[in-house]
């Protein structure tokens, strides 16, 4: 076996022990997929001052450098990811929103938020149209890196190991994140 087909079926090996671990959520129905999409406001808390428009922003690299710390810098800007375990955002349980710690835009709410056993919080979907989406072959096979659509700062990678109804598991750098509760 060559050495990057050996990679390809770890990786795969280990995403399949994470679906399969994958806690917290039963399987849902496709309407009820759109409706965890499009009432996602409901779970924005009163008074949370979020900005809501997903119209870009552009800052300078000193800019970014002053309202972010550096863990938040490495990961947003440079595309670093955190170490598994560390983000306190991973064990989040209550209701609410999961918005980008660089701009505020909400990605995730509470109820696509899925125990996933890697360390990271997880999510099965996101909010439509407020993240993008980049091929990235940094691991040498291709990943799928997702990105806020505002400020352009980098969330994680998508995973084809995630529940139903999507099989996605939309791994993100709790850094990266601000959880509002509802």
């Amino acid at each position: 076996m060559h050495r990057r087909e050996f990679i390809i079926a770890a990786a795969a090996t280990v995403g399949l022990g994470v679906f399969v671990g994958a806690k917290g959520r039963g399987p849902i129905g496709g309407k009820e997929l759109v409706r965890v999409q499009n009432d996602w406001k409901r779970l924005l808390p009163e008074n949370a001052g979020l900005d809501l428009s997903t119209a870009p922003i552009e800052r300078s690299e000193a800019e970014w450098t002053r309202t972010l710390t550096p863990a938040q810098f490495d990961v947003l800007r440079e595309e670093g990811t955190e170490r598994a375990g560390t983000s306190p955002l991973d064990g989040e349980k209550r209701p609410g929103i999961f918005a980008c710690a660089g701009c505020g835009l909400p990605l995730f709410t509470s109820e696509m938020k899925f125990d996933s056993g890697t360390g990271w919080p997880s999510f099965f979907t996101s909010i439509p149209g407020h993240l993008a989406t980049k091929t990235d072959f940094k691991l040498v096979w291709p990943r799928k890196e997702y990105h806020c659509s505002r400020c352009g700062g980098h969330q994680g990678h998508i995973f084809k190991d995630g529940p139903e109804p999507t099989g996605e598991r939309w791994c993100n750098n709790g850094v990266a994140l601000e959880f509002y509760p509802a």
